[in-house]
């Protein structure tokens, strides 16, 4: 019913977006027309409802879509080659900023907020997880905030098993694992490079989940609380990713004065684009992975 509602919508609306693209004016009834848009758009900004910020993004497009209806039919005139080279040049470039915009904004408009599954208040129902925190040639200063780190997860005891995961294959990798009490996993070769040593250790762990650490990545307390949650809740769910939260500042907030004051960029990605891009059936898998966690059913397939 709301989808047969929602095309009707459309259906009554699109003779009218189209008069409004294409309806002449002159300059002073544009100005106002301007105007108006700028005000509306400002005041539903003030709005935290997601269907005034699809008709933000209507309003938007309508706007710039009769701008460049306005350059194609009224100028494109050239009286000479060089007015032509830079004038189709110049309209070329806002076709592209004009493309760019629709597709960024049909990514974003409807992003997806995925609540967090809460585990069952049985404990004995919660799955065996093994932390995987591979490595290559990475120094120890590195490696070992996020192996501890891990050890300090909030999760029994008897369900978590962590292992350093060393295709380096160095001794002081090996007697820290040892001292601090977590599995220590080498190989023979380094081939397949990453996914090579994650498969390897795949065949000589058995917990029910796999969880992946880069060797710099700090987890905090509640990780797995929130994230194996939903391994209980859907049978089907093979794999969950969660976002990146940088504890060192980027080069913006590193060179800026205003620094820590601005968002991150990583909120931009992993925020509007990411949530956006996850809607229906569109996951999208950045690397390097903060983390990720796959049932043991799905192992052997989960990095090929």
């Amino acid at each position: 019913m709301k989808k047969t509602l929602f095309w009707l919508l459309v259906l009554v609306l699109s003779p009218i977006a189209v008069l409004v693209v294409i309806t002449p004016m002159d300059s002073q009834k544009q100005y106002i027309f301007g105007l108006l848009s700028i005000g509306i758009l400002f005041v539903m900004g003030f709005s935290k409802n997601r269907s005034v910020s699809v008709i933000m993004v209507v309003t938007s497009l309508l706007m710039s879509t009769r701008y460049m209806y306005f350059r194609l039919t009224q100028t494109l005139h050239f009286n000479s080659t060089i007015e032509a080279i830079l004038g189709m040049g110049l309209f070329l470039a806002e076709v592209y900023i004009w493309v760019m915009l629709l597709l960024n904004y049909l990514q974003t408009v409807w992003p997806l907020k995925r609540e967090i599954v809460p585990l069952p208040d049985d404990m004995s129902k919660w799955p065996t997880v093994d932390i995987y925190i591979p490595s290559y040639n990475e120094p120890l200063e590195v490696v070992r905030d996020t192996v501890l780190a891990a050890q300090c997860i909030d999760y029994p005891k008897d369900k978590l098993k962590i292992y350093l995961l060393d295709d380096g294959k160095r001794n002081e990798f090996a007697v820290f694992a040892a001292d601090v009490g977590v599995g220590y996993i080498t190989r023979n070769d380094n081939k397949h490079a990453k996914a090579g040593n994650l498969n390897h250790a795949m065949t000589l762990t058995h917990g029910e989940l796999i969880c992946v650490f880069d060797c710099d990545h700090v987890a905090t307390r509640v990780f797995l609380q929130a994230t194996v949650g939903g391994f209980l809740n859907d049978p089907m769910l093979a794999l969950v990713q969660t976002p990146h939260y940088f504890y060192s500042p980027d080069p913006f907030e590193r060179n800026l004065s205003v620094g820590r004051n601005i968002p991150n960029e990583g909120m931009l990605f992993y925020g509007p684009i990411q949530q956006g891009t996850t809607t229906g059936t569109r996951p999208f898998s950045a690397a390097p992975a903060p983390s990720f966690a796959a049932p043991r059913w799905n192992r052997s397939a989960a990095l090929r």
